[in-house]
């Protein structure tokens, strides 16, 4: 996957298109991510030992990560990735339009 746990990134499609936030979880064998703030959706909570008072709470659901875009870090920009080697034989992710590295 493109995406990292920790990355921020811009939701390109759907009802949140536009929206900016912070990856909190990933899922690669579905090709998911859950971002913070995004996508939204209501649950029915029955009361349990963690929260004694149930209720309908507001959690983030997982969207596919073809929907979102990178924002880099240093030209603040949503950004395609380019996987490149290092001289020590890591790769790594940078910035398409600015040159940075990503990780």
């Amino acid at each position: 996957m493109h995406i990292k746990k920790g990355d921020t990134v811009l939701v390109t499609t759907g009802k949140d298109a536009g929206k900016k936030g912070k990856v909190l979880r990933v899922i690669p064998i579905k090709n998911r991510i859950v971002v913070e703030g995004v996508n939204r959706v209501k649950k029915h909570q029955r009361p349990s030992r963690a929260i004694p008072q149930g209720g309908i709470l507001k959690i983030e659901s997982p969207l596919h990560a073809s929907n979102v875009m990178l924002v880099c870090n240093k030209c603040s920009k949503p950004t395609r990735l380019a996987k490149t080697l290092l001289d020590s034989g890591e790769k790594v992710r940078v910035c398409k339009k600015c040159g940075e590295i990503m990780d």
